[in-house]
């Protein structure tokens, strides 16, 4: 299930693209969370037609794919996956639709040395790439090469440039939190990636999936140490429930910590589409404001190579 075992596929698609009265068709390209589908609009520049199987407040962790998810998936000339066990639920389809379509696993090309953080659960490696900008900007290569093979001569030296000053931007916004209050207290193990790359101690009640439940003692213990660091915020996710974090809050009054909700990060999926928060950059930027803030930090001035993409969602000189 990867570009080079599909790439004939994909060359017949070309060849068909290239028939008369096929000329406008635009190739289907699939990805399954948003933040793919993201990375791929940026570099087929229109070329493709794009589409995230999981939208906003989705969390792939539980998704399970309905009769239409399924179509969507058979219909799509081309299909987009992180792969690393984070679309577990789907991995028997991905595997039959890769034996007649195009298909690519991003987090299967990064597993390299050091990259990936690896775990004693059942996924064995940590599938939320995306977290450290970096570390996401290096299937940039793999993607664009995926969609040339689709016919979309892709240019992607302008969207890694834009990535480059934003991963560059999120550290030395982070670095202005104080340092005993540098840790991200989260209901699970989804900023893991972030921590490593940016120098903050995450701290989560769950582990990667958020299938597991929580527990009073992770509760007890996460209390303890947010109470002995004096952090002053934690934070919920947008596709997970509240109600763990808000149990931790609760945990810490009893302790005479009281401790503030530093807002809504985007761990699994981005924002409403529409909005600056469904772009990955948007996302990446919403979540290190808020953590940056809620910790007695000072986001960092906003990026002159990350000016336009501001202004073009409405944002201006943010």
């Amino acid at each position: 299930m990867n570009r080079f075992r599909t790439a004939g596929l994909a060359g017949t698609l070309v060849a068909a693209m290239a028939l008369p009265g096929a000329a406008q068709e635009r190739p289907r390209v699939l990805a399954t969370v948003g933040m793919l589908a993201d990375m791929v609009d940026n570099l087929s520049d229109g070329c493709a037609e794009v589409e995230a199987l999981m939208g906003p407040g989705i969390d792939p962790h539980l998704y399970q794919p309905t009769a239409a998810d399924v179509a969507r998936l058979q219909q799509a000339d081309a299909i987009l996956y992180v792969g690393l066990g984070l679309e577990g639920r789907l991995g028997a389809i991905l595997g039959r639709l890769g034996a007649d379509r195009a298909t690519l696993g991003v987090g299967e090309g990064l597993d390299e040395g050091e990259n990936l953080i690896r775990t004693d659960d059942a996924y064995g490696v940590d599938p939320h790439i995306w977290m450290d900008v970096a570390l996401w900007a290096r299937a940039i290569p793999a993607v664009s090469g995926f969609l040339g093979d689709l016919g979309c001569a892709a240019a992607p030296e302008g969207y890694a440039g834009e990535l480059a000053a934003l991963d560059d931007w999120v550290r030395s916004s982070i670095a202005s939190i104080p340092p005993e209050q540098r840790a991200l207290v989260t209901a699970h193990d989804a900023f893991g990636y972030f921590a490593r790359a940016y120098d903050i101690q995450e701290v989560s009640l769950q582990g990667i999936s958020t299938e597991t439940e929580t527990s009073i003692a992770d509760i007890r213990d996460t209390a303890d140490l947010v109470a002995a660091r004096q952090v002053p915020a934690v934070f919920v996710e947008s596709t997970i429930n509240p109600r763990s974090i808000e149990a931790l809050r609760a945990a810490l009054r009893d302790r005479g910590h009281e401790v503030a909700l530093g807002g809504t990060l985007y761990s699994d999926a981005m924002g409403e589409t529409g909005t600056p928060e469904g772009t990955y950059i948007g996302m990446i930027r919403a979540n290190t404001i808020r953590i940056t803030e809620a910790l007695g930090g000072t986001p960092a001035p906003w990026p002159d190579a990350l000016g336009p993409w501001a202004a073009g969602q409405g944002l201006g000189n943010p």
